[in-house]
């Protein structure tokens, strides 16, 4: 059997599994060659199978991450390493660095702040953006601290990203030009995704009966951590525009929703009143 051959029999297993199986399959075709996706698609697709290759389709068919998997997920311009207790970045993120981008326009924030860091995909897609900023990563979590510190280091950012645990903004008392944050917000008896339920953090997931428990801790916390002139950038369900926004209004702070490029509502942005 040829790579080819092989490719085209894990995409038809795959189907069942995931909305992209002949993408599943050749990320990890090209993990069992130790070679990236590019190389593997300009080798003709005439060559050996990885002999661990069935194992790989195995483990995707039982509906894990791909990107736990193969243990990492591009995002923004960045590759980042992955690992379970931390979760797989979504492009639906991307909003929020999309959202901070527009706000500074031809300015650039100096300090960062990303709450509930995970990966650090966010700080450090920012930092990526921003070459002349620092930031930090705040989790709770000593597992997702390690893995968004190597990332850090593997993106050579690690100089201008540092990193510590923490409960939210509790214990913060410096002022920061961007908040960044994608908090839980998955109402707690929702039914998810096997691939989610089953290997992401559900800590990370889930936020109380409304899927609101998260953002009221950040409504509390995002006054007094925000420079006049900055902006935060929170992620929200795409049925949450409304209710949580409602949780940071009636203060001084402006709330615009933001939709991700399939027109959902992704991104709360917020600004301090003129």
């Amino acid at each position: 059997m040829t790579l080819r051959d092989a490719l085209n029999a894990a995409s038809a297993q795959l189907a069942g599994v995931s909305a992209t199986p002949r993408l599943d399959a050749e990320l990890l075709a090209a993990f069992g060659l130790g070679i990236s996706r590019d190389q593997l698609l300009l080798s003709g697709l005439e060559g050996s199978v990885p002999p661990d290759f069935e194992a790989l389709v195995g483990r995707r068919l039982a509906h894990e991450p791909v990107a736990y998997i193969i243990g990492e997920r591009d995002f923004w311009t960045l590759s980042l390493k992955i690992g379970a207790g931390v979760l797989v970045p979504r492009p639906d993120s991307e909003t929020l660095i999309e959202a901070a981008i527009s706000f500074f326009s031809d300015r650039a924030p100096a300090q960062i702040l990303d709450l509930g860091t995970g990966s650090g995909a966010l700080l450090l897609a920012a930092l990526s953006h921003w070459p002349d900023a620092t930031g930090i990563g705040v989790d709770r979590s000593q597992t997702a601290l390690t893995i968004a510190r190597n990332n850090a280091d593997v993106c050579n950012l690690g100089g201008r990203a540092g990193f510590q645990s923490g409960d939210w903004g509790e214990g913060l008392d410096e002022r920061f030009d961007l908040i960044l944050c994608n908090p839980p917000y998955i109402k707690e008896h929702a039914q998810l995704p096997r691939e989610v339920a089953d290997y992401e953090p559900l800590e990370a997931l889930y936020a109380g009966p409304d899927g609101l428990a998260d953002y009221r801790r950040l409504a509390q916390d995002i006054p007094r951590l925000l420079l006049p002139t900055g902006c935060a950038c929170l992620e929200i369900g795409y049925d949450q525009g409304r209710t949580a926004a409602s949780l940071f209004e009636g203060g001084d702070l402006r709330v615009e929703v933001l939709q991700d490029l399939g027109g959902r509502d992704r991104c709360l942005r917020l600004t301090r009143k003129a």
